[in-house]
């Protein structure tokens, strides 16, 4: 029974660990993003 609560234990943990992951390379891309769009909308100084 151990066996199953340490492999429960691992595949939530491995879980947790992709979505936050994957939310702080969103964030980042969003940050990105924005600044993106700023820059665009920014009139050009020649």
């Amino acid at each position: 029974m151990s066996y199953l609560f340490a492999a429960y234990a691992v595949f939530w943990g491995l879980t947790f660990a992709l979505v936050f992951s994957i939310w702080i390379r969103q964030r980042r891309l969003e940050r990105e993003l924005k600044a993106l769009q700023e820059r665009r909308e920014r009139p050009t100084e020649q």
